[in-house]
């Protein structure tokens, strides 16, 4: 009987640790990691992408259902500004919502959004972010338009995974499939819009749903 005792009392403190331990271990990683990031501004993101991208097409190639490869647009006065303010405004969309969605979703969880570890998550994702800029910059202004899609793609998806050891493991694997169609859009210059649909778009919208119903609910 003191043996049965005994051990009952033991296998409850085990579990006891257990519980203790597992909370524990929790804790580290939200102190660890950023986990309010939402999956719905993922999806918003590549709807906006999708819109922008169809714009875009339109822009270059009017009525035209081809989608052989154009270089002379680059040329035309009127064109490369309108692409940059469908950029421009996609780029806002996307981080404005990005942004709102993902306070909201930190304060359900009870999170500071700008805390030390979304400060080094931040700080991680500028760095090949602003460097890919900077790289895009200097090859609008010397013309060179072939590699511009392809850049956009990779060094995006280096600061999802310069990212991502801040929070889900997820965005790793986004950043990896990014970063596979940005070498694509280089290995098949003049088809970048369709690298960015696939991109910055379905995978983005594939990316989010995952996410949503992973973490989100």
């Amino acid at each position: 009987m003191f043996y049965f005792v005994t051990q009952s009392s033991f296998k409850m403190e085990e579990k006891d640790a257990y519980a203790e331990l597992s909370s524990i271990r929790q804790l580290m990683e939200r102190s660890a990691k950023f986990i309010s990031l939402s999956g719905l501004s993922g999806v918003l993101a590549g709807i906006y992408a999708l819109a922008g991208a169809f714009l875009a097409y339109t822009i270059v190639y009017g009525n035209s259902r081809s989608l052989d490869y154009r270089d002379n647009y680059v040329n035309d006065a009127d064109v490369l500004p309108q692409l940059f303010l469908i950029a421009v405004v996609v780029l806002v969309l996307s981080l404005g919502t990005g942004i709102y969605l993902t306070i909201r979703q930190a304060k359900k969880k009870g999170e500071r959004f700008w805390n030390p570890v979304s400060k080094r998550l931040v700080t991680n994702m500028a760095i090949p972010l602003i460097t890919g800029g900077l790289l895009l910059l200097i090859f609008i202004i010397r013309g060179q338009f072939d590699f511009v899609a392809s850049a956009c793609l990779i060094f995006y998806g280096l600061s999802l995974i310069a990212a991502s050891q801040f929070t889900f493991t997820d965005v790793k694997w986004l950043g990896c499939g990014e970063i596979v169609l940005g070498l694509l859009a280089a290995a098949f210059p003049g088809y970048g819009l369709i690298f960015w649909v696939f991109g910055f778009g379905l995978l983005h919208i594939l990316y989010g749903t995952i996410m949503h119903f992973k973490y989100n609910q």
